[in-house]
């Protein structure tokens, strides 16, 4: 059995109704709203976020329809801000498909991402859950306060991993923590199991976006890409930020800071990704995942009871660890 079916393999009615729920909070009858909806549903990915509510929700109690709206929620409220994320970014491909701003004009991806984001509260108060509601509130501040804090260090000329940190600590992270204390908040968990989980999700997803921009230094037509492409947006990520620190010279800060102001060349690009391989940052990288992978590890083994779910969370961060795009 492959890491994906050992993760779903506890929770497989359970995903089956989120699929339906979540697609239906995306059908509508007007034309180019619906068309536009349409286009989100067919890009669906693996459902990562989704699967790690139920597993949590199934390991400390029961899945049911507050957990299942809570999970429509959070992926809308993640799908939105996916959505927003490419008209700043001014990105025309999200994971090898065209992005809403692509098909349509930014315009039409902004409102439709104001949509979402309205869906996604509908389904959050559908919990009756007032710290659910709370919680799911907060992440879209979160998420909101983690692309402006990315957006403001391009004129910070510190080049340091406590800012990487602390960006992606409010944004992938954050979702992943939110899987996690939502599932068990839904589940009826004690306060002591819900920070656990919480941390449990952070440490995940921090984990998580360190293999997503390991990628960046790998051409693969298959993820949507390129090689450089955060550079190319304006971000420095792990392994290039590790390289710089440890042996980089003026010349080659230099063109850090053309990353930052978004003046950088794709030859420049090429070469502090060269630069980045040759003076260990991707081994770096790779080290941090270990770290984060361990403390995973810990919470597994102190509180996942049921060996069905402790073998589908262990799949899960093998999964993270291992995955390919």
């Amino acid at each position: 059995m492959d890491l994906l079916s050992l993760i779903k393999h506890p929770i497989e009615s359970d995903l089956s109704d989120f699929i339906k729920l979540f697609d239906q909070s995306l059908m509508h009858t007007d034309g180019l709203l619906s068309q536009a909806l349409e286009h989100i549903r067919k890009r669906a990915g693996k459902r990562m976020r989704p699967m790690l509510i139920l597993l949590m929700a199934r390991n400390f109690g029961q899945t049911s329809s507050v957990t299942q709206n809570a999970a429509v929620g959070l992926e809308l409220l993640h799908t939105a801000s996916l959505v927003h994320d490419d008209v700043v970014d001014e990105s025309g491909e999200r994971r090898g498909q065209a992005s809403v701003n692509a098909v349509y004009n930014n315009k039409v991806a902004v409102l439709v991402g104001d949509y979402l984001l309205s869906t996604a509260l509908l389904h959050v108060a559908y919990t009756d859950n007032n710290r659910i509601v709370k919680y799911l509130s907060e992440l879209g501040r979160t998420l909101a306060q983690g692309e402006i804090l990315q957006l403001s260090n391009i004129q910070n000329l510190d080049i340091s991993e406590d800012i990487y940190y602390r960006v992606i600590r409010q944004k992938t992270a954050a979702l992943f923590e939110a899987c996690c204390v939502i599932g068990a908040l839904s589940a009826g968990a004690g306060d002591e199991e819900i920070e656990a989980a919480g941390r449990f999700g952070q440490n995940l997803g921090v984990m998580f976006q360190i293999r997503d921009d390991i990628f960046d230094y790998y051409d693969s037509r298959e993820i949507g890409k390129p090689t450089g492409n955060d550079m190319a947006e304006g971000k420095l990520t792990l392994p290039v930020i590790y390289a710089l620190n440890s042996g980089g010279n003026d010349a080659l800060r230099a063109l850090a800071y053309k990353v930052k102001q978004r003046t950088v060349n794709p030859e420049e690009i090429a070469v502090l990704v060269e630069f980045t391989k040759e003076h260990g940052g991707i081994e770096y990288a790779e080290k941090k995942m270990g770290e984060f992978h361990t403390l995973c590890l810990d919470f597994i083994g102190k509180y996942v009871k049921y060996d069905v779910i402790r073998q589908s969370l262990n799949a899960y961060i093998d999964y993270v660890v291992k995955r390919s795009m």
